[in-house]
């Protein structure tokens, strides 16, 4: 009997528009997951809903408006659907679909339809390079929560971290040498989404994990002057450190004065690329001083990537 076989690609979630009332209620979805916000919830509710809700959602919808695409809308969601047409492509003896954390598709919707199609073997892949729980954990949490008490349950295969992939090592490696060779910085910052030191404390490994990919990529770019940074600092609490922000403001001054921005930790540019690195932090950095600043594009849709997805599939 052949086994009908299937592939998930998860990211975290996109609004559906950029306006005022849609991203309330992708916030409200992202802000409200436990894994995301460590707090009781008898505390953390009525900070997100009588503080947080209220205001944020028209700032956030401004900067998404900025990043938002005539022509494919949310960048995140364009370059997920990319990536699953043409990992489909690739794999045709399997059935590729893509979901989201926090917006449509979401988990369980997909699930279901996998489930319809009976599928018996899944592969699911969160598109975290480095694990965290506060991103693959709590993709981990909805996959058990859809298939509790669900009769029948494929054989399950989750790739929960994929920074030590010769191949997605290779095709960032690749992608940042071409840049510097062609830019000539006068260094390379590789930028990772921030987590809170306490989540570290607990047992995240993410701190590690992001160490790891940084010491295997410069291997490979032996000599290339870079530092690594940590963004996207939320809230009051200490975060991992240095700060891309404070970095870029200081390195001017240290005689830096051309940068290229890498962003390890993420696979499809976003809000977190293309607003908070390529506008945001590009601001500082010629404010205080600095001549040329260029962010390297995540690595998208780049056939390079698709052999990534390809190879942790088939290889596993």
């Amino acid at each position: 009997m052949d086994v009908k076989k299937g592939v998930l690609l998860i990211n975290l979630g996109t609004p559906k528009t950029p306006t005022e009332e849609d991203v309330r209620v992708y916030l409200k979805h992202f802000l409200g997951d436990p894994r995301v916000i460590d707090m009781p919830r008898w505390k953390w509710k009525p900070i997100l809903n009588l503080m947080i809700l209220p205001h944020r959602p028209a700032k956030s919808a401004k900067l998404y408006q900025q990043i938002w695409s005539d022509e494919h809308g949310s960048p995140l969601q364009y370059y997920t659907e990319q990536q699953t047409k043409k990992l489909q492509n690739r794999l045709p003896d399997y059935i590729v679909k893509y979901a989201m954390s926090y917006s449509a598709p979401f988990i369980a919707d997909v699930l279901e339809s996998f489930e319809l199609e009976h599928v018996d073997s899944l592969t699911i892949i969160p598109l975290y390079p480095q694990y965290s729980t506060t991103t693959v954990g709590s993709v981990v949490d909805d996959i058990n929560h859809f298939y509790y008490k669900r009769t029948y349950i494929p054989s399950l295969h989750i790739i929960t971290d994929f920074c030590e992939s010769k191949v997605y090592i290779q095709a960032l490696s690749d992608k940042i040498k071409k840049e510097y060779n062609e830019f000539k910085p006068d260094k390379v910052l590789l930028s990772y989404h921030g987590i809170p030191v306490s989540y570290v404390k607990k047992g995240d490994p993410y701190q590690e994990r992001c160490n790891l990919t940084t010491e295997l990529i410069m291997k490979q770019l032996d000599g290339i002057p870079y530092m690594q940074t940590f963004q996207s600092r939320f809230g009051p609490d200490e975060w991992l450190t240095p700060s891309t922000d404070t970095t870029l403001k200081e390195l001017p001054a240290k005689g830096v004065k051309k940068v290229l921005i890498v962003s390890p930790s993420f696979v499809s540019d976003c809000l977190e690329t293309l607003h908070e690195l390529d506008i945001e932090n590009r601001e500082y950095f010629l404010e205080s001083g600095g001549v040329e600043f260029k962010m390297l594009p995540a690595l998208n849709d780049d056939e390079a990537f698709i052999d990534v997805l390809e190879q942790l599939i088939t290889q596993k």
